[in-house]
């Protein structure tokens, strides 16, 4: 297989400016990874919704404990500050470091946010979800 990207403009691709098309020798079949790369893991959805219900008040413990509620799951700290990183280096959300305060013993807090990429994410990862069980039947049963 051979790795090619592409730099232009792609509206399917607006988070990371590149598309990247997998060409595959063997079957001359080109794949438009972009397009899946682009769509949300379920956990970075949690966090990005957690992050909107919050709004100015989303700090790290505050997410943590409002996605294990929203999620009914406990939900590891770590697993959230490296979603968190992960969402920052995409654009999809920003952070600020407040001053520290006396109640912190002077420890300064980071609070995050949606950035218009991140939202712009949130609705196309809803409607990508939206059309892919359209025509599902629903419950889903059947043998396994």
């Amino acid at each position: 297989m051979i790795g090619v990207e592409d730099a232009g403009p792609d509206p399917m691709n607006a988070y990371y400016g590149m598309t990247q098309y997998i060409i595959d020798a063997n079957s001359i079949s080109v794949y438009n990874v972009g397009i899946m790369a682009d769509i949300l893991g379920g956990f970075e959805q949690a966090v990005l919704l957690t992050l909107m219900k919050l709004g100015p008040n989303a700090y790290g413990r505050a997410i943590i404990k409002e996605a294990a509620v929203s999620l009914k799951r406990d939900v590891a700290a770590g697993a959230v500050y490296a979603t968190l990183d992960r969402l920052e280096n995409k654009g999809l959300i920003s952070s600020s470091l407040t001053s520290g305060t006396p109640v912190r013993d002077g420890r300064a807090r980071r609070y995050f946010k949606l950035t218009a990429a991140g939202i712009r994410a949130l609705n196309e990862s809803k409607t990508t979800l939206e059309n892919l069980w359209r025509n599902a039947a629903w419950p889903v049963g059947g043998k396994a």
